[in-house]
């Protein structure tokens, strides 16, 4: 199977800067920032042999190398095609040896500093907005989505969109709008059943306090799985770069 197939199998989209989330005239540390991102998001959990997470931590590896690659660009932005040799040759590739020559080992510090620089930034607004209308004001799916949050952050999520739906950038839906106590009440044991397993997890492998917090985000990450390729598809472009080259082709 082709890399435009996969892309369309996994993202829903076969357009590679789609699958990043990315425009596409996006810039190199765009088209970077894009995939360091998304890779976060679906980097697999080796323990639990999440092999759907593998798929697409493999997949985002070779759109970014294809998009980061300045001929292999040109060729996919002219003709919407990637070298089938060069997508041949890269399925030995060690995907996880390439993301850690590109980017340090994360530490739970990194992904602090990123949900520091990203609450509340416009970025952000922008996302919940999209992921507003994507949902039709549905909060359950709309935190399921967002990114670096939990139920801490309801009232905060709450409030951004509100402020968007008084300014009329975003329409007044009822399920948000007149949102049930029920329904939030069972957000809230949902919420806590995953701090749970969580924490579970944290005594049978004998994790650290550090390694607890990063199985907790990675525990709350798998209940956001089934909504984020919606997410991405509908997402517009954001940060990273790829293309291809060759005398063998496939067309998008």
């Amino acid at each position: 199977m082709g890399l435009l197939q996969q892309c369309a199998e996994l993202f829903n989209t076969s357009n590679l800067y789609e699958v990043l989330c990315v425009a596409k005239e996006a810039s190199d540390a765009e088209l970077r920032r894009g995939y360091y991102k998304l890779s976060l998001q679906v980097h697999p959990d080796r323990a639990l042999g999440d092999q759907q997470a593998t798929n697409k931590f493999q997949v985002l590896g070779k759109v970014y190398a294809v998009l980061s690659n300045k001929d292999q660009r040109a060729v996919y932005d002219e003709q919407g095609v990637v070298d089938e040799e060069l997508d041949s040759r890269n399925q030995d590739r060690n995907w996880e040896e390439y993301w850690r020559r590109l980017f340090p080992k994360i530490t739970l510090q990194d992904i602090t500093d990123f949900k520091k620089q990203y609450m509340n930034s416009e970025e952000e607004k922008q996302d919940l907005k999209r992921l507003y209308l994507l949902h039709e004001g549905d909060m359950d799916r709309i935190m399921d989505s967002a990114l670096s949050t939990d139920q801490d952050d309801v009232p905060r999520v709450r409030e951004i969109l509100q402020q968007a739906v008084d300014a009329k950038d975003v329409p007044a839906y009822r399920v948000f709008t007149h949102e049930s106590a029920k329904k939030k009440a069972s957000r809230r044991r949902k919420a806590e059943k995953e701090q749970q397993e969580a924490e579970k997890l944290q005594k049978e492998l004998g994790l650290s306090t550090e390694d607890s917090l990063v199985a907790m985000i990675q525990q709350r990450q798998k209940s956001k799985e089934k909504d984020f390729n919606s997410f991405m598809a509908d997402l517009e472009a954001k940060y990273c770069k790829k293309s291809s080259k060759g005398k063998k082709a496939k067309k998008n």
